[in-house]
């Protein structure tokens, strides 16, 4: 009984060690924590998991402070200071980070995953983490994928019931080569500009329409400038949650984890909020006047053949090996 008590002492003692030891390894930080979108966007459900579950793991130790509405910059100036290490952390679309790494504008192929499981059994399994590991060497750190979910198109010319009525358009797009191209492919005519640019050209008229997920076109009151939505779900768009490789470095392991975890669990937050709000957002934007069509089975086929030539461009651009991976999954999954 005696050498029960000894050890079980003497366990006792080595975990409180332990615990000392990791609760040395943290250290007070206070992180930037950047998103290029307003208050409403659905990403900020997620980040308000992520600095909950990041005070609650440090104990108190690890702080995230959060910049909305592109106090920080662009997403391009956001991706500029996570290398610099002046922002901490960031939450955008995967597919724009195919400026670091090529392989990521794979994301931004149309009709690419056809739902929500195809999409989450992707970034959270080996071709994401494969993804997201490309970006160490440009000074990079994926920690997770949240959502924005599937983009629809919306203008403010004419409703679209056919692929044809798309022609003629001036669409705004995600800066980068296969947005342009998609949208050429339509017979529309690709704008590309930042986001923070969007609201205003689209009041001024610069542009007729652009594409977004609903809860996007929600959160940023585009009723207001808009008055007609096709649901597409031409698009989807992962989020990376990325952090400053420079920062990282200078890290314990103890901190990495709290901060890895936190973003795989603010995930599933995130996730679920923003597919719950789907279908209330799109009452919102009917309520606020905006006219909703969708395309008939086979109008939906003609845009899927109209967008082939631009996935056979781009593979090559991408890279044959990611492209035939990631098929082979999405094969896999839907067997």
């Amino acid at each position: 009984m005696k050498r029960l008590i000894l050890k079980s002492i003497a366990a006792a003692v080595a975990l409180a060690a332990v615990g000392l030891a990791c609760a040395q390894d943290i250290k007070e930080h206070t992180f930037k924590f950047a998103l290029n979108g307003p208050e409403a966007h659905p990403a900020v459900a997620g980040m308000k998991k992520f600095v909950e579950l990041v005070a609650a793991k440090s104990g108190g130790k690890m702080k995230v402070n959060l910049f909305l509405n592109s106090t920080l910059g662009s997403d391009q100036a956001m991706v500029s200071s996570l290398k610099g290490g002046i922002v901490d952390i960031a939450v955008m679309n995967s597919g724009i980070l195919a400026s670091e790494a090529k392989e990521l504008a794979i994301f931004d192929f149309p009709f690419l995953f056809a739902n929500e499981k195809e999409s989450d059994g992707i970034v959270d399994g080996a071709v994401g983490k494969k993804m997201h590991a490309l970006l160490e060497a440009k000074g990079l750190i994926g920690l997770s994928y949240w959502e924005l979910g599937f983009r629809q198109i919306t203008n403010s010319k004419r409703p679209i019931n056919k692929v044809e009525d798309i022609d003629g358009l001036k669409l705004r797009v995600i800066p980068n080569p296969i947005n342009v191209e998609w949208v050429k492919a339509l017979g529309a005519n690709p704008t590309p500009l930042a986001f923070p640019e969007v609201y205003g050209g689209l009041e001024q008229k610069a542009i007729d329409g652009q594409e977004n997920p609903i809860s996007v076109i929600a959160a940023n009151k585009f009723w207001e400038v808009q008055k007609h939505i096709v649901l597409t779900n031409h698009q989807y768009n992962p989020q990376s949650v990325i952090f400053s490789k420079k920062v990282w470095d200078t890290l314990s392991a103890t901190e990495k984890k709290i901060l890895d975890d936190a973003a795989d669990e603010a995930a599933k937050t995130q996730r679920e909020q923003s597919r719950a709000s789907v279908a209330a957002n799109l009452e919102l934007l009917k309520k606020n006047g905006m006219a909703v069509t969708q395309f008939s089975p086979a109008e939906v086929a003609k845009l899927r053949e109209k967008m082939k030539p631009v996935i056979a461009k781009f593979s090559a651009s991408v890279g044959e090996s990611t492209v035939n991976e990631m098929m082979t999954e999405l094969a896999r999954m839907r067997k």
